[in-house]
């Protein structure tokens, strides 16, 4: 069973604040809210974000690439993804 089907509903958790974040956000900037405000809105997005990359990301890494019945080379294959995945995250 893919670990996001059985973290399903605490990343759905962090799906929905992520939306409810979202969606201040578009009301803080419609209502022409100060800056700070707007600001403080997107850090708790960005880190909202993260908090799930990072569950996804550890839940990934665990499940697939830490588990001891998964052959070398699809071992290798899914280290290179998750490599792809973490470069283009982090620009």
């Amino acid at each position: 069973m893919p670990h996001t089907i059985k973290d399903k509903k605490q990343l759905l958790t962090r799906v929905r604040r992520l939306q409810g974040q979202a969606t201040a956000l578009e009301k803080a900037l419609e209502k022409g809210e100060e800056c700070v405000a707007i600001l403080q809105q997107i850090a708790a997005i960005r880190g909202a974000a993260n908090g799930l990359m990072a569950q996804v990301l550890e839940g990934h890494i665990r499940e697939h690439l830490g588990a001891e019945d998964v052959p070398a080379g699809q071992r290798s294959a899914d280290v290179e993804e998750v490599v792809t995945i973490l470069r283009s995250y982090l620009r």
